[in-house]
């Protein structure tokens, strides 16, 4: 088994109830980074409708290969940096917007 196949991070969502995911490291850290990439550091934010777009346009052609649903993927690890604090939805706006807390 290589690396890229080995270890899991548990990805936790803020939704009361729901399950949490488990995701290969390397999926998560890639989308990880390509979302701090993409967000802003203030308001208005990005929405998050648009977020897979410019998490994509931050991978590798073989990156998107290896990784699958690029739109999913991003949902999974956009929640769990939510629950970590990295990432915040600003107040109550609709459509969803996201801004970046931490820095890379």
């Amino acid at each position: 088994m290589s690396a890229r196949e080995g270890e899991r991070v548990l990805c936790r969502t803020p939704a009361p109830g729901k399950k949490p995911t488990r995701i290969l490291r390397w999926k998560y850290e890639v989308v990880r980074r390509a979302i701090l990439a993409s967000l802003p550091e203030s308001e208005p934010g990005l929405p998050f409708k648009d977020l897979s777009r410019f998490v994509g346009r931050q991978l590798s052609q073989q990156e998107q290969d290896e990784l699958g649903s690029i739109g999913w993927y991003t949902t999974t690890v956009k929640l769990d940096m939510e629950t970590r604090g990295e990432i915040k939805r600003i107040g109550k706006s609709s459509p969803q917007r996201l801004i970046r807390l931490v820095h890379e």
